[in-house]
């Protein structure tokens, strides 16, 4: 139960609509492993083992797999990312705005998030012109965030919609992976990226008042010194990934403490939570969170599924996760996602 009436007197989000789009490019995991070995000589055998470790069957891309070969500068691949990033925003935000009823011009706050591209005027900019929002609607263009970004955004709505019940307030992610490919990078982390990673967007519709699944609280958790765990490394070639081995270790370490005194503060324990929404980071960091948390088997299954038939989408994935979950109605959920810094997002969800 959520333990106090007092915390049900306070304002909530309700999630109204969340829509995710994916790119229309569609390739089999065994594909795109054919692929990378001939951009980056990678001997693929090597490279097959690790692709084929991240458990991802297949992955939909922002572009062709023809067309990587042609990405031959940080400016090119920036280039494909803000053309291919619009046009699949625009279509997550007019579907989160059609599944929520909401007409666009009813949005007052746009949270726009990304890790994987640049541009100024900030994509949402664009987004906000395209899908038809107002000329004075609020925008927050958020980088850096990684993994967290879909969770941690949802938590930003929250704080506003607290303020502004009345208000309507968007999330839009977009992520495109793929596009930061680095040619000469054969580093074990760069091997397990290509494989794991994948493309899409996500838009979120929330209200303060109204329908959906409630926002009851939200915790951010940054651990000092661990930066080194999950990043970028900006090169001249653009975004070089940071991907430390001690990272599952790590989650094993910190999270699930940190998840029980998140929950205990609202008079519940992990047993209690009917629902679990979490960004598929990967399987080695899945299989932590279940066995910290002593969760059934079958708790993650809507991650695993992400993850498998999609790969990891950053900031998207959670959001994805969650258009894909059916909660228990009246029950408690908790949705999480894990990024740079590094960092932990947490929110407790009221189904």
């Amino acid at each position: 139960m959520l333990a106090a009436t007092s915390q049900r007197q306070e304002r909530y989000m309700h999630i109204a609509g969340v829509q995710t789009v994916l790119p229309v490019h569609r390739y089999e995991q065994a594909e795109i492993t054919e692929a990378f070995s001939r951009l980056t000589d990678c001997d693929e055998e090597l490279l097959r083992r690790f692709h084929e470790a991240t458990g991802v069957r297949g992955r939909n891309l922002a572009l062709p797999l023809a067309d990587y070969a042609k990405l031959d500068s940080f400016a090119r691949a920036n280039d494909a990312f803000v053309e291919v990033a619009l046009d699949l925003g625009e279509q997550a935000m007019i579907g989160a705005l059609e599944k929520a009823g909401v007409a666009p011009e009813k949005v007052d706050h746009l949270l726009f998030c990304s890790t994987t591209g640049l541009a100024t005027p900030s994509l949402d900019a664009g987004l906000a012109q395209r899908a038809g929002l107002r000329p004075d609607v609020k925008r927050v263009p958020v980088f850096g965030l990684g993994c967290a970004a879909g969770a941690a955004g949802l938590a930003r709505l929250h704080d506003y919609l607290r303020g502004w019940p009345d208000h309507v307030a968007m999330l839009v992610c977009v992520e495109l992976c793929s596009l930061t490919i680095q040619r000469d990078d054969t580093s074990i982390a760069n091997l397990v990226a290509s494989g794991l990673f994948g493309d899409g967007a996500a838009a979120v519709v929330a209200t303060g008042r109204g329908r959906g699944p409630e926002v009851v609280a939200t915790r951010s958790k940054l651990y000092p010194g661990t930066g080194h765990l999950m990043g970028w490394e900006v090169s001249d070639h653009g975004f070089r990934i940071v991907l430390d081995a001690d990272l599952t270790d790590f989650v094993q370490q910190v999270l699930a403490g940190d998840i029980r005194a998140f929950l205990a503060d609202y008079g519940l324990t992990p047993e209690q939570v009917a629902t679990w929404v979490c960004h598929p980071g990967g399987p080695k960091v899945i299989e932590k969170i279940v066995a910290t948390l002593g969760l059934p088997p079958r708790a993650l299954e809507v991650t695993w599924r992400s993850l498998r038939d999609h790969g990891n989408l950053s900031s998207v994935s959670v959001l994805h996760v969650l258009q894909e979950t059916r909660g228990k109605s009246g029950a408690p959920a908790v949705l999480m996602a894990l990024g740079p810094g590094f960092s932990a997002e947490l929110l407790l969800l009221h189904w």
